[in-house]
């Protein structure tokens, strides 16, 4: 999908880009290819090539036919890089962007074969190149733009080759613009995208950012209406404003004073008509754009027309009588599902000749369904951790668009609330030498798991396989540390674990997979044990650690331990006290009665002694 401007906004000597992104803050003007940062005479800094996942500097091999230092570089992006890569722009506000990408191919590469790829916006899919490109396009590249809304703090710019053509493009412009413009509740704000198939300058030649010096807040650049006029239209006359039309460049659209400075009418009494080259079976946002600048029209009612759109009379216009003269006034509708190639506005005179200043036509292009947050979260935790190689390609969104192909490995499916969730991984024997981040177990809806045949390390993911997991294959790598009980899921029918560096008791449940139907293989884990086929654990032991058995005996011992401690603290307390109780114990006390009997005895036989020896007797001893 194409849109004419591509084609038509050439690249011309004399054009300049002027940058300008009031009244919002938020703006990047990527220099695709170039390896500085620079700033054109206008006061445009484009920033050197950045925020791309991969892909090599070119440039165009005629760069003497483009006077813009940007359009002379490009970036591109060989097969060796993937199928998808992007330019993530990150830390964004959320809201409306303007978006404007440059591209040219101009034989940069000598092989003269232009390039077939596809190019999305948050997930969906707004231009397509197919090979061989016009001539025109090709040597001198174009411009192609949209608006569309992002919310998760940043925006991906994805380029998706087709078969083996690597993908080019020349500059990036991203510019936060007013989230009310363009009447988002008609084109279903967040859930579309606005995508520009011709935006016009009637009366006036192309002018606009990358086309003349005069400026457009939002960055848009508009065409001559010329070659969009049908051979219907005769007696075709331009009108040019003589003084200045006011309510131009108001909020939320912004549409520059130049624009209503210009127009055309008819001399005669047929009717003005444009045909827009369109894509069938969508909707189509149509801004028509008036301002009475003839100077002869200068009460309501004398010039008044209908504006008749694929055969439907939409409105009936009475520039005066709405905003008076020289006044800026735009008139918006949607044309529903188109069934043809073509779009056609008409203008038909009712009371005078209808006169018309600008028109845009943007296809209304319906958001295409996206990877649930977390589990994109989850996929990027994994490409980091897995340490994913640049060539297979894991970039922006997992799952969308939907019409590519899904990062390679990964199977995707809606799910029930009607959002992209990863269903399968399959990345055996691909070099890995990372670990499997915590956060797979955010995949809920993953069934099948295989990264055998790697070197991946570290342990296996506390909560892997609680939820719908029925498939597991991480054979033959060097994955250490215990099996999680959450591996005990009754959903798993396969689990491959052998050629590891397990250790640790096998959960009673998970070996029980393979004696009700499923499959099971532990072997070569040199560490495991407690099921049949490997050796017996360790009293009290259990996935490296103690088990449960084995904590309760630890209790049950200190519990003594305390207990005995406890007791002989307290013996030794009540003896320390004893030693000073003047209220003796029983046993003491009779203890006591006999030494105190034995103390008197004593006694009464030493007065006997010195009452003897009082009367002179002295006894003998006999020692013979």
């Amino acid at each position: 999908m194409l849109p004419p401007t591509a084609v038509t906004l050439l690249l011309l000597s004399s054009i300049f880009y002027p940058s300008i992104s009031f009244p919002f803050d938020a703006a990047y003007h990527i220099d695709c290819g170039s390896s500085t940062t620079t700033t054109d005479k206008f006061n445009t800094t484009w920033l050197s090539d950045r925020f791309a996942s991969a892909g090599s500097n070119g440039i165009v091999s005629e760069p003497l036919k483009f006077s813009l230092f940007h359009e002379k570089t490009l970036r591109y992006f060989p097969i060796s890089s993937g199928k998808k890569n992007c330019y993530t722009f990150p830390e964004i506000p959320p809201g409306r962007y303007y978006l404007r990408v440059f591209t040219v191919y101009d034989n940069y590469d000598g092989k003269s074969h232009s390039p077939s790829f596809d190019l999305s916006v948050e997930g969906t899919v707004v231009f397509s190149w197919r090979s061989p490109w016009e001539e025109d396009l090709s040597r001198y590249g174009a411009y192609s733009d949209l608006l569309f809304f992002t919310s998760d703090g940043d925006a991906d710019v994805c380029l998706y080759s087709i078969a083996t053509d690597p993908p080019v493009i020349g500059s990036i412009e991203l510019i936060q613009i007013d989230p009310v413009s363009y009447d988002p509740v008609l084109t279903g704000n967040q859930s579309s995208i606005l995508v520009n198939y011709g935006r016009l300058t009637c009366g006036s030649n192309q002018w606009g950012p990358g086309l003349s010096n005069d400026t457009d807040v939002f960055g848009r650049a508009w065409q001559s209406d010329a070659a969009f006029r049908s051979k219907k239209s005769v007696g075709i006359k331009s009108v040019s404003a003589v003084r200045n039309v006011i309510n131009t460049d108001a909020s939320p659209n912004y549409f520059p004073a130049k624009l209503y400075e210009s127009a055309v009418t008819l001399t005669g009494t047929g009717n003005l008509e444009y045909s827009f080259p369109v894509d069938a079976k969508l909707d189509y946002l149509v801004w028509l754009h008036f301002a009475e600048i003839d100077v002869s029209v200068n009460e309501k009612g004398k010039r008044v027309f209908d504006v008749i759109i694929n055969e439907e009379n939409v409105t009936r216009i009475d520039i005066f009588k709405e905003v008076g003269g020289f006044a800026a006034y735009s008139y918006h509708h949607v044309a529903k599902n188109l069934s043809v190639g073509k779009l056609i506005v008409k203008f038909v005179p009712v009371v005078g000749s209808p006169l018309i200043c600008g028109l845009e036509n943007y296809a209304i292009v319906p958001a295409d369904v996206m990877t649930v947050p977390e589990q994109a979260a989850s996929m990027q935790a994994l490409k980091e951790s897995l340490r994913i190689p640049e060539r297979m390609g894991w970039n922006g969104d997992p799952c969308a668009p939907t019409t590519w192909d899904a990062w390679e490995g990964v199977t995707c499916h809606l799910n029930k609330d009607n959002a992209l969730a990863i269903f399968q991984i399959d990345l055996a024997s691909q070099g890995l030498k990372g670990y499997i981040s915590d956060k797979i177990v955010l995949l809920t809806n993953l069934v099948s798991l295989n990264l055998s045949s790697n070197s991946l390390g570290g342990t296996l993911p506390i909560g892997l396989g609680q939820h719908s997991l029925k498939k597991l294959d991480l054979s033959n790598n060097q994955i250490t540390g215990p099996i999680p009980d959450s591996l005990t899921s009754s959903n798993l029918q396969l689990v491959i674990l052998n050629g590891n560096k397990l250790e640790g008791q096998v959960p009673e449940e998970l070996y029980s997979i393979g004696v009700h139907g499923g499959a099971i293989d532990l072997s070569g884990n040199k560490g495991l044990c407690g099921v049949p086929s490997l050796p017996d654990c360790p009293l009290f032991w259990k996935n490296g650690g103690l088990s449960n058995g084995g904590k309760i005996a630890v209790g049950i011992s200190c519990g003594v331990v305390f207990l005995l401690a406890a007791a002989i603290t307290f013996i030794c307390i009540r003896r320390r006290r004893n030693d000073y109780d003047f209220g003796l114990p029983q046993e003491l006390m009779s203890l006591a009665a006999k030494r105190n009997k034995y103390q008197r005895q004593k006694s009464l036989m030493a007065l006997e002694m010195e009452s003897q020896h009082a009367k002179g007797f002295i006894p003998s001893y006999n020692y013979n």
